[in-house]
């Protein structure tokens, strides 16, 4: 690793360790950045918005899978019937 801090916040992995906890509901996680995406159910907040239409997302991830509606990507298909 190339920071003592990233080796740490690894070994939470092995431990079960979870520092961070939520203070609107208790619920604890290993790393921050996971307790800051489980924050915005409590705060209402969704920081990702669609360029194109009105929708916003809590994560950056479903952000993109909705992109794909005004794209008409579809990287999926059914190796059975390629649907």
């Amino acid at each position: 690793f190339r920071c003592k801090s990233h080796l740490q916040s690894h070994q939470r992995l092995h431990t079960g360790q979870k520092p961070f906890t939520c203070s609107d509901c208790g619920h604890q996680f290993i790393y921050k950045s996971h307790l800051v995406r489980h924050q915005r159910i409590h705060t209402g907040e969704r920081p990702f918005t669609c360029d194109q239409c009105p929708m916003a997302f809590r994560h950056k991830s479903n952000l993109r899978v909705h992109q794909r509606i005004h794209t008409g990507e579809r990287p999926f298909a059914c190796t059975h019937c390629q649907k």
